[in-house]
Protein backbone atom coordinates (compact mmCIF):
# COMPACT_ATOMS: atom_id res chain seq x y z
CA UNK A 1 0.00 0.00 0.00
CA UNK A 2 1.48 3.36 -0.98
CA UNK A 3 1.75 6.24 1.48
CA UNK A 4 -1.02 8.24 -0.20
CA UNK A 5 -3.64 5.49 0.12
CA UNK A 6 -2.52 4.77 3.68
CA UNK A 7 -2.91 8.47 4.58
CA UNK A 8 -6.41 8.55 3.04
CA UNK A 9 -7.52 5.53 5.05
CA UNK A 10 -6.14 7.01 8.26
CA UNK A 11 -7.97 10.28 7.56
CA UNK A 12 -11.26 8.43 6.92
CA UNK A 13 -10.84 6.38 10.10
CA UNK A 14 -10.08 9.46 12.19
CA UNK A 15 -13.11 11.25 10.71
CA UNK A 16 -15.37 8.32 11.59
CA UNK A 17 -14.03 8.25 15.14
CA UNK A 18 -14.50 12.02 15.40
CA UNK A 19 -18.16 11.75 14.32
CA UNK A 20 -18.98 8.72 16.47
CA UNK A 21 -17.23 9.92 19.61
CA UNK A 22 -19.61 11.20 22.34
CA UNK A 23 -17.07 13.90 23.03
CA UNK A 24 -17.89 15.48 19.67
CA UNK A 25 -21.63 14.92 19.85
CA UNK A 26 -24.13 17.63 20.67
CA UNK A 27 -24.08 17.99 24.45
CA UNK A 28 -27.53 19.03 25.57
CA UNK A 29 -28.59 20.04 29.05
CA UNK A 30 -31.82 18.65 30.46
CA UNK A 31 -33.80 21.81 29.71
CA UNK A 32 -32.61 21.77 26.10
CA UNK A 33 -33.65 18.14 25.76
CA UNK A 34 -37.15 18.94 27.01
CA UNK A 35 -37.48 21.99 24.74
CA UNK A 36 -36.40 19.94 21.72
CA UNK A 37 -38.81 17.14 22.60
CA UNK A 38 -41.71 19.58 22.96
CA UNK A 39 -41.24 20.69 19.36
CA UNK A 40 -40.29 17.36 17.74
CA UNK A 41 -41.86 14.53 19.76
CA UNK A 42 -44.77 12.86 17.89
CA UNK A 43 -46.86 12.77 21.08
CA UNK A 44 -46.79 16.56 21.17
CA UNK A 45 -47.78 16.70 17.49
CA UNK A 46 -50.79 14.56 18.39
CA UNK A 47 -51.62 16.85 21.32
CA UNK A 48 -51.40 19.99 19.17
CA UNK A 49 -53.56 18.37 16.49
CA UNK A 50 -56.20 17.62 19.14
CA UNK A 51 -56.22 21.28 20.20
CA UNK A 52 -56.55 22.36 16.56
CA UNK A 53 -59.49 19.99 16.11
CA UNK A 54 -61.22 21.36 19.21
CA UNK A 55 -60.70 24.98 18.15
CA UNK A 56 -62.06 24.19 14.69
CA UNK A 57 -65.09 22.69 16.45
CA UNK A 58 -65.72 26.03 18.18
CA UNK A 59 -65.60 27.90 14.88
CA UNK A 60 -67.90 25.32 13.33
CA UNK A 61 -70.42 25.63 16.18
CA UNK A 62 -70.33 29.44 16.12
CA UNK A 63 -70.93 29.41 12.37
CA UNK A 64 -74.37 27.90 12.96
CA UNK A 65 -75.49 31.22 14.47
CA UNK A 66 -74.96 33.08 11.21
CA UNK A 67 -77.26 33.22 8.20
CA UNK A 68 -76.51 30.76 5.43
CA UNK A 69 -76.42 31.95 1.81
CA UNK A 70 -76.89 29.34 -0.91
CA UNK A 71 -76.36 29.92 -4.63
CA UNK A 72 -77.68 27.40 -7.14
CA UNK A 73 -78.18 26.94 -10.87
CA UNK A 74 -80.46 24.12 -12.03
CA UNK A 75 -80.94 23.11 -15.66
CA UNK A 76 -84.08 21.07 -16.46
CA UNK A 77 -85.66 19.63 -19.61
CA UNK A 78 -88.99 17.83 -19.32
CA UNK A 79 -92.19 17.02 -21.25
CA UNK A 80 -94.03 15.99 -18.10
CA UNK A 81 -97.34 17.86 -18.33
CA UNK A 82 -97.24 19.33 -14.84
CA UNK A 83 -93.53 20.20 -14.88
CA UNK A 84 -93.59 21.62 -18.41
CA UNK A 85 -96.53 23.90 -17.63
CA UNK A 86 -94.98 24.92 -14.32
CA UNK A 87 -91.70 25.83 -15.99
CA UNK A 88 -93.53 27.96 -18.55
CA UNK A 89 -95.33 29.72 -15.72
CA UNK A 90 -92.01 30.28 -13.95
CA UNK A 91 -90.63 31.83 -17.12
CA UNK A 92 -93.74 34.05 -17.36
CA UNK A 93 -94.29 32.49 -20.79
CA UNK A 94 -97.56 30.53 -20.46
CA UNK A 95 -100.23 31.30 -23.10
CA UNK A 96 -103.87 30.33 -23.76
CA UNK A 97 -102.58 28.04 -26.45
CA UNK A 98 -100.83 25.99 -23.74
CA UNK A 99 -104.31 25.27 -22.36
CA UNK A 100 -105.46 24.01 -25.79
CA UNK A 101 -107.64 27.10 -26.40
CA UNK A 102 -108.13 26.19 -30.08
CA UNK A 103 -109.80 22.94 -29.05
CA UNK A 104 -112.20 24.57 -26.62
CA UNK A 105 -115.86 23.70 -27.34
CA UNK A 106 -118.42 25.09 -24.87
CA UNK A 107 -120.84 22.38 -26.01
CA UNK A 108 -118.41 19.57 -25.11
CA UNK A 109 -116.37 20.20 -21.98
CA UNK A 110 -115.04 16.63 -21.96
CA UNK A 111 -112.50 17.41 -24.68
CA UNK A 112 -108.95 16.85 -23.40
CA UNK A 113 -106.72 19.65 -24.73
CA UNK A 114 -103.72 18.11 -26.49
CA UNK A 115 -101.27 20.96 -25.81
CA UNK A 116 -102.00 20.85 -22.09
CA UNK A 117 -101.79 17.07 -21.69
CA UNK A 118 -99.06 16.37 -24.24
CA UNK A 119 -96.75 19.38 -24.22
CA UNK A 120 -93.50 19.60 -26.08
CA UNK A 121 -90.34 19.33 -23.96
CA UNK A 122 -89.50 22.58 -22.17
CA UNK A 123 -86.03 23.80 -21.15
CA UNK A 124 -85.63 25.77 -17.95
CA UNK A 125 -82.62 27.30 -16.23
CA UNK A 126 -83.36 28.26 -12.63
CA UNK A 127 -80.88 30.66 -10.98
CA UNK A 128 -81.42 31.03 -7.25
CA UNK A 129 -80.11 32.98 -4.28
CA UNK A 130 -81.44 31.73 -0.95
CA UNK A 131 -80.76 33.19 2.49
CA UNK A 132 -81.62 31.09 5.56
CA UNK A 133 -81.66 32.99 8.86
CA UNK A 134 -81.80 31.08 12.18
CA UNK A 135 -83.85 33.11 14.68
CA UNK A 136 -84.56 30.80 17.61
CA UNK A 137 -83.52 27.17 18.15
CA UNK A 138 -84.20 26.56 21.83
CA UNK A 139 -80.55 27.05 22.82
CA UNK A 140 -79.25 24.28 20.56
CA UNK A 141 -76.52 26.34 18.90
CA UNK A 142 -75.31 27.87 22.17
CA UNK A 143 -75.12 24.41 23.75
CA UNK A 144 -72.96 23.20 20.89
CA UNK A 145 -70.72 26.25 21.26
CA UNK A 146 -70.35 25.65 25.01
CA UNK A 147 -69.51 22.01 24.34
CA UNK A 148 -66.87 22.94 21.77
CA UNK A 149 -65.28 25.52 24.08
CA UNK A 150 -65.15 22.97 26.89
CA UNK A 151 -63.46 20.55 24.48
CA UNK A 152 -60.83 23.19 23.70
CA UNK A 153 -60.08 23.69 27.39
CA UNK A 154 -59.94 19.93 27.90
CA UNK A 155 -57.52 19.55 24.97
CA UNK A 156 -55.31 22.35 26.31
CA UNK A 157 -55.24 20.72 29.75
CA UNK A 158 -54.47 17.40 28.12
CA UNK A 159 -51.61 19.06 26.27
CA UNK A 160 -50.21 20.35 29.55
CA UNK A 161 -50.46 16.89 31.11
CA UNK A 162 -48.68 15.42 28.09
CA UNK A 163 -45.91 18.01 28.42
CA UNK A 164 -45.36 17.11 32.06
CA UNK A 165 -45.33 13.39 31.32
CA UNK A 166 -42.87 13.96 28.49
CA UNK A 167 -40.61 16.00 30.81
CA UNK A 168 -40.56 13.11 33.28
CA UNK A 169 -39.82 10.58 30.53
CA UNK A 170 -36.99 12.78 29.27
CA UNK A 171 -35.63 12.96 32.82
CA UNK A 172 -35.71 9.17 33.15
CA UNK A 173 -33.70 8.73 29.95
CA UNK A 174 -31.40 11.69 30.71
CA UNK A 175 -30.61 10.47 34.22
CA UNK A 176 -30.48 6.95 32.85
CA UNK A 177 -27.45 8.00 30.79
CA UNK A 178 -25.70 9.32 33.90
CA UNK A 179 -26.69 6.24 35.89
CA UNK A 180 -25.31 3.97 33.17
CA UNK A 181 -22.06 5.96 33.13
CA UNK A 182 -21.81 5.68 36.90
CA UNK A 183 -22.26 1.93 36.54
CA UNK A 184 -19.58 1.91 33.83
CA UNK A 185 -17.24 3.57 36.32
CA UNK A 186 -18.18 0.96 38.92
CA UNK A 187 -17.52 -1.91 36.50
CA UNK A 188 -14.22 -0.32 35.43
CA UNK A 189 -13.16 -0.24 39.07
CA UNK A 190 -14.38 -3.81 39.51
CA UNK A 191 -12.44 -4.89 36.43
CA UNK A 192 -9.27 -3.24 37.72
CA UNK A 193 -9.78 -5.04 41.02
CA UNK A 194 -10.44 -8.36 39.27
CA UNK A 195 -7.27 -7.98 37.17
CA UNK A 196 -5.37 -7.20 40.35
CA UNK A 197 -6.75 -10.38 41.95
CA UNK A 198 -5.56 -12.44 38.99
CA UNK A 199 -2.10 -10.92 39.34
CA UNK A 200 -2.03 -11.54 43.09
CA UNK A 201 -3.24 -15.15 42.85
CA UNK A 202 -0.73 -15.95 40.11
CA UNK A 203 2.04 -14.47 42.23
CA UNK A 204 0.94 -16.38 45.34
CA UNK A 205 0.56 -19.57 43.29
CA UNK A 206 4.14 -19.29 42.12
CA UNK A 207 5.16 -18.90 45.73
CA UNK A 208 3.18 -22.00 46.62
CA UNK A 209 0.86 -20.11 48.93
CA UNK A 210 -2.38 -20.82 46.99
CA UNK A 211 -3.64 -23.64 44.82
CA UNK A 212 -4.20 -23.51 41.06
CA UNK A 213 -7.99 -23.37 41.54
CA UNK A 214 -7.62 -19.91 43.11
CA UNK A 215 -5.98 -18.64 39.94
CA UNK A 216 -8.77 -20.15 37.81
CA UNK A 217 -11.46 -18.69 40.09
CA UNK A 218 -9.85 -15.26 39.86
CA UNK A 219 -9.85 -15.50 36.06
CA UNK A 220 -13.51 -16.60 36.02
CA UNK A 221 -14.34 -13.59 38.19
CA UNK A 222 -12.52 -11.31 35.74
CA UNK A 223 -14.57 -12.63 32.81
CA UNK A 224 -17.79 -12.07 34.75
CA UNK A 225 -16.78 -8.48 35.43
CA UNK A 226 -16.02 -7.96 31.73
CA UNK A 227 -19.55 -9.09 30.86
CA UNK A 228 -20.99 -6.62 33.40
CA UNK A 229 -18.91 -3.87 31.83
CA UNK A 230 -20.41 -4.69 28.42
CA UNK A 231 -23.90 -4.62 29.92
CA UNK A 232 -23.23 -1.23 31.49
CA UNK A 233 -22.07 0.26 28.19
CA UNK A 234 -25.09 -1.17 26.40
CA UNK A 235 -27.31 0.42 29.06
CA UNK A 236 -25.68 3.79 28.30
CA UNK A 237 -26.27 3.37 24.57
CA UNK A 238 -29.87 2.29 25.21
CA UNK A 239 -30.56 5.34 27.39
CA UNK A 240 -29.07 7.66 24.75
CA UNK A 241 -31.21 6.01 22.06
CA UNK A 242 -34.34 6.41 24.20
CA UNK A 243 -33.50 10.06 24.78
CA UNK A 244 -32.93 10.65 21.05
CA UNK A 245 -36.19 8.91 20.17
CA UNK A 246 -38.22 11.03 22.61
CA UNK A 247 -36.55 14.16 21.26
CA UNK A 248 -37.47 13.21 17.71
CA UNK A 249 -33.81 12.89 16.68
CA UNK A 250 -32.50 10.15 14.36
CA UNK A 251 -30.66 7.41 16.25
CA UNK A 252 -27.58 7.74 14.03
CA UNK A 253 -27.15 11.39 15.05
CA UNK A 254 -24.47 11.72 17.79
CA UNK A 255 -25.90 12.85 21.13
CA UNK A 256 -24.47 13.57 24.55
CA UNK A 257 -25.93 14.91 27.78
CA UNK A 258 -24.86 17.74 30.04
CA UNK A 259 -24.74 17.83 33.80
CA UNK A 260 -26.94 15.47 35.82
CA UNK A 261 -30.18 16.82 37.26
CA UNK A 262 -30.91 16.94 40.99
CA UNK A 263 -34.61 17.75 41.49
CA UNK A 264 -35.49 19.36 44.79
CA UNK A 265 -38.10 17.83 47.07
CA UNK A 266 -41.43 19.62 46.71
CA UNK A 267 -42.22 21.46 49.93
CA UNK A 268 -45.43 20.78 51.84
CA UNK A 269 -47.10 18.01 53.79
CA UNK A 270 -49.45 15.42 52.33
CA UNK A 271 -52.57 17.50 52.90
CA UNK A 272 -51.09 20.62 51.27
CA UNK A 273 -49.76 18.69 48.28
CA UNK A 274 -53.08 16.92 47.70
CA UNK A 275 -54.82 20.31 47.74
CA UNK A 276 -52.32 21.63 45.20
CA UNK A 277 -52.91 18.61 43.01
CA UNK A 278 -56.70 19.11 43.02
CA UNK A 279 -56.12 22.68 41.82
CA UNK A 280 -53.16 22.23 39.46
CA UNK A 281 -53.25 18.73 38.00
CA UNK A 282 -53.83 19.13 34.26
CA UNK A 283 -55.50 15.73 33.95
CA UNK A 284 -58.11 16.70 36.54
CA UNK A 285 -58.72 20.01 34.78
CA UNK A 286 -59.22 18.16 31.52
CA UNK A 287 -61.84 15.92 33.13
CA UNK A 288 -63.60 18.93 34.68
CA UNK A 289 -63.74 20.58 31.26
CA UNK A 290 -65.11 17.39 29.75
CA UNK A 291 -67.77 17.38 32.47
CA UNK A 292 -68.72 20.95 31.50
CA UNK A 293 -68.98 19.84 27.91
CA UNK A 294 -71.24 16.95 28.94
CA UNK A 295 -73.49 19.39 30.82
CA UNK A 296 -73.72 21.51 27.65
CA UNK A 297 -74.68 18.39 25.73
CA UNK A 298 -77.59 17.91 28.12
CA UNK A 299 -78.72 21.42 27.14
CA UNK A 300 -78.42 20.50 23.46
CA UNK A 301 -80.58 17.43 24.04
CA UNK A 302 -83.21 19.50 25.88
CA UNK A 303 -83.33 21.91 22.92
CA UNK A 304 -85.05 19.13 20.97
CA UNK A 305 -88.19 19.80 23.03
CA UNK A 306 -88.17 23.51 22.24
CA UNK A 307 -89.82 25.29 19.27
CA UNK A 308 -87.63 26.51 16.44
CA UNK A 309 -88.17 29.51 14.22
CA UNK A 310 -86.25 30.28 11.03
CA UNK A 311 -86.64 32.77 8.20
CA UNK A 312 -86.00 32.06 4.53
CA UNK A 313 -85.55 34.69 1.78
CA UNK A 314 -85.22 33.53 -1.82
CA UNK A 315 -84.79 35.15 -5.24
CA UNK A 316 -85.33 33.05 -8.40
CA UNK A 317 -84.82 33.62 -12.12
CA UNK A 318 -86.24 31.21 -14.73
CA UNK A 319 -85.34 31.22 -18.41
CA UNK A 320 -85.30 28.84 -21.34
CA UNK A 321 -81.59 29.59 -21.64
CA UNK A 322 -78.93 30.91 -19.27
CA UNK A 323 -80.07 34.33 -18.10
CA UNK A 324 -81.80 36.30 -15.39
CA UNK A 325 -85.31 36.59 -16.84
CA UNK A 326 -88.63 36.28 -14.99
CA UNK A 327 -87.45 37.27 -11.50
CA UNK A 328 -89.49 36.08 -8.52
CA UNK A 329 -88.98 36.29 -4.76
CA UNK A 330 -90.18 34.20 -1.84
CA UNK A 331 -90.12 35.11 1.84
CA UNK A 332 -91.10 32.60 4.51
CA UNK A 333 -91.02 32.24 8.25
CA UNK A 334 -91.13 28.69 9.62
CA UNK A 335 -92.14 27.91 13.19
CA UNK A 336 -91.79 24.23 14.05
CA UNK A 337 -92.34 22.35 17.29
CA UNK A 338 -92.25 18.60 17.54
CA UNK A 339 -95.39 17.61 19.41
CA UNK A 340 -94.69 13.87 19.49
CA UNK A 341 -91.59 11.91 18.47
CA UNK A 342 -92.14 8.59 20.19
CA UNK A 343 -89.93 9.55 23.16
CA UNK A 344 -86.81 10.14 21.03
CA UNK A 345 -86.06 13.56 22.55
CA UNK A 346 -86.56 12.39 26.14
CA UNK A 347 -84.35 9.37 25.52
CA UNK A 348 -81.67 11.71 24.16
CA UNK A 349 -81.88 13.81 27.33
CA UNK A 350 -81.58 10.71 29.50
CA UNK A 351 -78.60 9.56 27.50
CA UNK A 352 -76.85 12.92 27.86
CA UNK A 353 -77.59 12.98 31.59
CA UNK A 354 -76.14 9.50 31.98
CA UNK A 355 -72.99 10.53 30.09
CA UNK A 356 -72.60 13.50 32.41
CA UNK A 357 -73.05 11.25 35.46
CA UNK A 358 -70.42 8.88 34.10
CA UNK A 359 -67.90 11.71 33.69
CA UNK A 360 -68.70 13.01 37.18
CA UNK A 361 -67.94 9.56 38.61
CA UNK A 362 -64.71 9.37 36.58
CA UNK A 363 -63.70 12.76 37.93
CA UNK A 364 -64.25 11.65 41.53
CA UNK A 365 -62.31 8.48 40.82
CA UNK A 366 -59.46 10.46 39.24
CA UNK A 367 -59.34 12.89 42.17
CA UNK A 368 -59.01 9.98 44.60
CA UNK A 369 -56.37 8.38 42.37
CA UNK A 370 -54.33 11.59 42.13
CA UNK A 371 -54.55 12.07 45.90
CA UNK A 372 -53.11 8.57 46.36
CA UNK A 373 -50.41 9.19 43.74
CA UNK A 374 -49.33 12.36 45.54
CA UNK A 375 -49.13 10.66 48.93
CA UNK A 376 -47.36 7.61 47.52
CA UNK A 377 -44.92 9.68 45.45
CA UNK A 378 -43.99 11.79 48.48
CA UNK A 379 -43.56 8.63 50.56
CA UNK A 380 -41.26 7.11 47.93
CA UNK A 381 -39.30 10.37 47.56
CA UNK A 382 -38.64 10.45 51.31
CA UNK A 383 -37.78 6.75 51.26
CA UNK A 384 -35.31 7.37 48.43
CA UNK A 385 -33.53 9.98 50.56
CA UNK A 386 -33.08 7.43 53.34
CA UNK A 387 -31.87 4.85 50.83
CA UNK A 388 -29.19 7.19 49.46
CA UNK A 389 -27.88 7.93 52.98
CA UNK A 390 -27.94 4.27 54.01
CA UNK A 391 -26.30 3.01 50.83
CA UNK A 392 -23.60 5.69 50.99
CA UNK A 393 -22.78 4.42 54.49
CA UNK A 394 -22.87 0.80 53.27
CA UNK A 395 -20.43 1.69 50.50
CA UNK A 396 -17.88 3.06 52.95
CA UNK A 397 -18.20 -0.04 55.11
CA UNK A 398 -17.88 -2.33 52.08
CA UNK A 399 -14.73 -0.50 50.97
CA UNK A 400 -13.14 -0.95 54.37
CA UNK A 401 -14.17 -4.62 54.55
CA UNK A 402 -12.72 -5.29 51.08
CA UNK A 403 -9.49 -3.51 52.00
CA UNK A 404 -9.01 -5.59 55.15
CA UNK A 405 -9.82 -8.93 53.50
CA UNK A 406 -7.53 -8.13 50.55
CA UNK A 407 -4.71 -7.40 52.96
CA UNK A 408 -5.31 -10.70 54.79
CA UNK A 409 -5.35 -12.60 51.49
CA UNK A 410 -2.07 -11.02 50.36
CA UNK A 411 -0.53 -12.12 53.66
CA UNK A 412 -1.80 -15.67 53.19
CA UNK A 413 -4.30 -15.41 56.03
CA UNK A 414 -7.52 -15.38 54.00
CA UNK A 415 -9.12 -17.28 51.17
CA UNK A 416 -9.92 -16.17 47.65
CA UNK A 417 -13.57 -16.97 48.30
CA UNK A 418 -13.61 -14.40 51.09
CA UNK A 419 -11.85 -11.84 48.90
CA UNK A 420 -14.21 -12.32 45.96
CA UNK A 421 -17.21 -12.18 48.27
CA UNK A 422 -15.95 -8.91 49.75
CA UNK A 423 -15.37 -7.49 46.27
CA UNK A 424 -18.85 -8.60 45.15
CA UNK A 425 -20.28 -6.89 48.21
CA UNK A 426 -18.38 -3.72 47.33
CA UNK A 427 -19.55 -3.83 43.70
CA UNK A 428 -23.12 -4.33 44.85
CA UNK A 429 -22.86 -1.45 47.30
CA UNK A 430 -21.58 0.78 44.51
CA UNK A 431 -24.42 -0.30 42.22
CA UNK A 432 -27.01 0.15 44.98
CA UNK A 433 -25.85 3.71 45.62
CA UNK A 434 -26.03 4.56 41.93
CA UNK A 435 -29.53 3.06 41.68
CA UNK A 436 -30.76 4.87 44.77
CA UNK A 437 -29.50 8.21 43.44
CA UNK A 438 -31.44 7.58 40.22
CA UNK A 439 -34.56 6.65 42.21
CA UNK A 440 -34.24 9.83 44.26
CA UNK A 441 -34.24 12.06 41.17
CA UNK A 442 -37.10 10.20 39.49
CA UNK A 443 -39.28 9.96 42.61
CA UNK A 444 -38.93 13.68 43.33
CA UNK A 445 -39.88 14.45 39.72
CA UNK A 446 -42.84 12.06 39.94
CA UNK A 447 -44.09 13.91 43.04
CA UNK A 448 -44.07 17.18 41.09
CA UNK A 449 -45.83 15.53 38.16
CA UNK A 450 -48.48 14.07 40.46
CA UNK A 451 -49.08 17.50 42.00
CA UNK A 452 -49.18 19.02 38.52
CA UNK A 453 -46.23 21.44 38.78
CA UNK A 454 -43.50 19.56 36.93
CA UNK A 455 -41.58 21.79 34.52
CA UNK A 456 -38.04 21.79 33.14
CA UNK A 457 -37.46 25.31 34.51
CA UNK A 458 -38.43 24.48 38.08
CA UNK A 459 -37.28 20.88 38.36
Amino acid sequence: MNNRKWSQRVAITLAAVWVASPGWADKLEFKQCVETALTQNPDMDISRAQIDQAEAGVRQAQGNRLPRLNLSLTGTRSNDALNAFGMKLGQRGASFNDFGAGEFNPADLSVAPHNLNHPDAVNNFNSRIELQVPVYNGGLVQSHIDTAKANVRAAQSGDQAARQQLAKNILMAYQGVHTARANIKVTDEARAAAEEYVRITEKLHKQGMVVKSDVLSAKVNLEDVKVKAIEARNAEARALDQLAMMMGKPLEEPLDVGAPVAPALLAGNDHELRRQARENHAGLRALRNQLEGAAAQVGAARAGNQPQFNVMLRQDWNDSRLGLSAPAYTAAGVLSWTAFDGGVAHAGIDRAEAARSELAAKLRQAEDGIAFQVTDARREALEAEDKVAARAANLEQAKEAQRLIKKRYENGMGTLVELLAAQAQLDQANANLVASQYELAINRAELKRAVGVLAADTL
